[in-house]
This record gives structure tokens, C-alpha cells and sequence, in this order.
């Protein structure tokens, strides 16, 4: 006979506390912490567990017995369900209080680490608006709501928008999103709206069959825009018909791609993406800099606020004419470039081929010739030879993804010792555990948090350090 396992309890008329990390919001009970999704600090709530692990509870909130002062109203009809802009309930100045605090907390808990001179976060100039690339994804699974199951009545379950959180084949037919200015949201809904009129099969990720896979839309400040269609299987005809539809329809699209895509994952990186019509490519202006993004090209996705980014950065690092930077994990050359016009030498290392060539490019578009550009993973590229070889560096710049810095890269950088080190993250976690390993050499002058992402928990943040010199 097996054990009924005990039910999860209802914590009833609890407080939520403050933000952590990931979006979750914080309570405590019985001297254990509590981690929530969907609430805002200073709602009194009712929680549901649902897990319970040796240090700490997850819940969920059932009932809300009082709305917090910091809570706004959700401006996105698909918001709760969407897997995106989880801060939405939340009004911006305390997004951006909880965002700060969330660096600093991750600093001191994670790292342990010391800091000269904290900085208040930069907040973005648009909280709405603000993103230069979407993705979406076709399915054959959309989501349908519990209103929508209890009326009997039949659904098209075709839908085109993101995946919902927790049910990685199913998607959010978005009607509207506020991330994307321009076109972006009446293209998805022709796109759509066609596919289904005309009989195109949307994929199924479970069977892993269906022609319509995804969809990608960027833009530029600049008014450029790109559309990008990746197919799981090649049918010409009604490739075609669908992309001279929307050549026809929208006369804007500057860059008209598209890719037959018969892996079972969705990244384009080894992909032969074609160009139907236009230009391969779009053109962005950041502070007087054109450079060219490619459908594979790295590119901060807020274009105003990556302004401000490199901008601070820069300030930090007040990098000179004879200076030689080194610039890690660099894409398409974006921060490798505006730290050219300021320095002696710039050298550029990144992993992707196509953002190294794109890279290049950008200097030769913007006459900069002070910059070196070599393709490879950073962990295999540092050594001393190739330290000596190019030159002893007075400045490393990093910017890696959310996952941060292999051991052999911190340990390449500690063996080159530069008087600068400046650390640019999109996740201040793994920041925080790299400058530990760091911090018997160097000391952490300023940090600086800045909002990308309005809306979301997440956060990028700067730490520019300086060697530590002994007598």
C-alpha cells in the first residue's frame, strides 16, 4: 500500500516582502522564505505552495486580499499568460528600485564583493516600444484560455506569437505587443492571417512537422526593417506566393529573408539564410556610427538605451589615444568601434564567423581603421603568445553572454593584468561569481545598472575595476 503524499498548504494573509531574482517575488513564513510568481512586493496574499525544497517554498497567489501602492495596470491584454513583460503590474520607478537592488544583492551575497561607488540604474527612454528584433513562432497548438474550453465552441488552433511559459510546444496568439514599434505587429497579423486563409501548415514541434516555423522582425532607428521567414521544409510555390503577399503588402521592408530550417532546434547560427528582396541587411546609427546587422548579426536589441550603455561605459574606462583595448565576446564590433574613435588599437575577439565579417564591415563603413577582428571561442583564442603578439593590453572589455566568463578567460585576464577591466553583463549573477575570482587583484571602482528591458526583471549592468597596486 502505497503513501498518500501530504497535501501542499495555503499560507493565508501573507505579506510579500520585496523582489529577487528571476522575477520572483519574496514572502517568508515560518522563518522560511517563500518565492512567488505573479505578485508585487506589499500585496497581502494567500499562497498556494506548490514545491517545497530544504531552504526555501514555492507558491503561487490564490487570492489578494490587498493590493500593493507599487502595483499599475497591465496596459497588454495577453499579459499573464505571454511568457514576456512579467513586470507589467508593476509601475516603473519601483522596476527600476528592484532592478538595482537586485545587482546589489547578487554583488554582496554572490560575490561577497567590496564597491567603490555605486551608481543610481539608467532608467530607458521608452518603456514601451523599445525592442529592434522579435521573434515569434508558428504552432499548431495554440493556447486556448479556460473561458474558451468551457464554451464547447471549435477554435483554429493555429497560432502565431511566443511560447507560453512551461508548455514549450504551445504559443500566445498575439493580437497586439507593445515591445516592437512600426509595422511589426500588422506583419505578424497578415502573416498569419494568409497562412491560414491559404491552407499553410503550422509546425508542430511535438512531431516535428508543419511548414511555418518562425518569424523574425527587425528595425532600425534608422527606418530600415527586416523580415526574416524560416520554413521547416522547402515547398517553392508557396514560399513564393507568401513572400511576394507580403513584399506586395508591405513596401517598408527594406530586407526580405528567408531559410529552410529542418533541425530540430531554432537557432539560424548554421544556417544558409537567402534574401528574396531588398538588401541583405539593415543599417543602424548608434551616436553618429553606422553599422550594418545581418539576419545572424548580435545586436542590442534597445537601440536608444545601447547608446546610453556604451556611452557610460565609456566614461568609465576613459580610455585614451594610446591606449590598447581589448574588446571580448565583441558581435558585430558595436562597443569594439566606439571604443576605436577613443583609443590606439582595438582588438575584437567573437566566436560566430558571420559577426566577426560583419564586424570588419562596421569599421570599414565607418572609416575606422584602428581595429583587429579574429574569429574563434575566447577561452581558445587568450593566450600569452597572442597577448604578446598584438599587445600588451591597458584596457579588456567583456560583454558575454548570460552564462559570463569561462575559468581560463579570467584567468587569461589575470595572468595580462590590465589597469582597466571593464565588465559588461546582461546577467549580474555570473558577474558577480567572475569579479569574485578577481577581486585579490582588482578593485571594483564603479557599478553602474541599466535598464534594457522595461517591463521585465531583467537588468545589464557595468563594473569597471582598476588593478590594484601593491608598494
Amino acid at each position: 500500500m502505497t503513501r498518500r503524499k501530504k497535501p501542499f498548504p495555503l499560507l493565508q494573509n501573507i505579506e510579500i516582502k520585496t523582489a529577487g531574482a528571476e522575477g520572483k517575488t519574496i514572502a517568508h513564513y515560518n522563518e522560511k522564505v517563500v518565492m512567488i510568481t505573479g505578485a508585487v512586493p506589499g500585496d497581502i496574499v494567500d499562497i498556494q505552495i506548490t514545491k517545497k525544497r530544504r531552504r526555501y517554498l514555492e507558491g503561487k497567489p490564490v487570492a489578494i486580499h490587498h493590493y500593493s501602492d507599487k502595483r499599475s495596470e497591465p496596459f497588454c491584454e495577453h499579459f499573464g499568460l505571454c511568457g514576456g513583460c512579467k513586470w507589467q503590474n508593476m509601475a516603473y520607478e519601483h522596476q527600476l528600485f528592484y532592478k538595482e537592488q537586485q545587482v546589489k544583492d547578487q554583488f554582496t551575497r554572490i560575490g561577497h564583493l567590496e564597491v567603490n561607488e555605486w551608481f543610481p540604474i539608467l532608467p530607458a527612454p521608452d518603456t514601451t516600444h523599445y525592442r529592434n528584433k522579435l521573434e515569434f513562432t508558428f504552432s499548431n497548438r495554440k493556447w486556448l484560455t479556460i473561458e474558451q474550453i468551457q464554451s464547447g465552441k471549435e477554435y483554429d488552433r493555429n497560432g502565431l506569437g511566443f511560447h507560453i511559459p512551461g508548455a514549450f510546444d504551445k504559443v500566445v496568439d498575439l493580437n497586439e505587443c507593445h515591445l516592437q514599434s512600426g509595422s511589426s505587429n500588422k506583419i505578424r497579423q497578415f502573416v498569419r492571417d494568409y497562412a491560414f486563409e491559404n491552407n499553410y501548415s503550422f509546425f508542430d514541434l511535438r512531431l516535428q512537422e508543419g511548414m511555418m516555423r518562425n518569424l523574425i522582425i527587425r528595425s532600425s532607428e534608422k527606418g530600415d526593417l527586416m523580415v526574416i521567414f524560416s520554413f521547416f521544409f522547402e515547398d517553392k510555390p508557396k514560399r513564393e506566393a507568401l513572400l511576394e503577399a507580403i513584399k506586395t503588402k508591405f513596401p517598408e521592408i527594406t530586407s526580405l529573408m528567408y531559410v529552410i530550417n529542418e533541425k530540430k532546434n531554432d537557432s539560424l547560427y548554421d544556417q544558409d539564410i537567402k534574401c528574396f528582396a531588398g538588401n541583405d541587411y539593415i543599417i543602424e546609427n548608434l551616436d553618429g556610427l553606422d553599422f550594418k546587422i545581418g539576419p545572424k548579426s548580435f545586436f542590442q536589441t534597445n537601440s536608444k538605451q545601447a547608446i546610453n550603455l556604451y556611452g557610460k561605459a565609456l566614461e568609465f574606462a576613459d580610455i585614451s589615444e594610446n591606449d590598447v583595448v581589448y574588446d571580448l565576446y565583441s558581435g558585430a564590433g558595436t562597443i569594439t568601434n566606439f571604443i576605436a574613435r577613443n583609443a590606439k588599437k582595438v582588438i575584437g575577439v567573437e566566436q560566430i564567423e558571420e559577426a566577426v565579417i560583419a564586424a570588419k564591415e562596421n569599421s570599414r563603413l565607418n572609416n575606422i581603421e584602428n581595429t583587429l577582428f579574429f574569429t574563434g571561442d575566447t577561452k581558445d583564442v587568450l593566450n600569452p603568445a597572442f597577448f604578446a603578439k598584438h599587445g600588451k593590453p591597458d584596457i579588456i572589455v567583456v560583454d558575454p553572454p548570460r552564462a559570463g566568463l569561462h575559468q581560463k578567460v579570467v584567468d587569461e585576464i589575470l595572468a595580462a593584468s590590465p589597469e582597466k577591466f571593464l565588465y559588461i553583463s546582461c546577467n549580474p549573477a555570473t558577474q558577480a561569481r567572475d569579479l569574485a575570482l578577481m577581486k585579490d587583484k582588482y578593485e571594483i571602482i564603479k557599478v553602474q545598472p541599466v535598464d534594457m528591458f522595461p517591463q521585465t526583471y531583467h537588468v545589464e549592468n557595468i563594473a569597471f575595476l582598476k588593478l590594484i597596486m601593491n608598494d
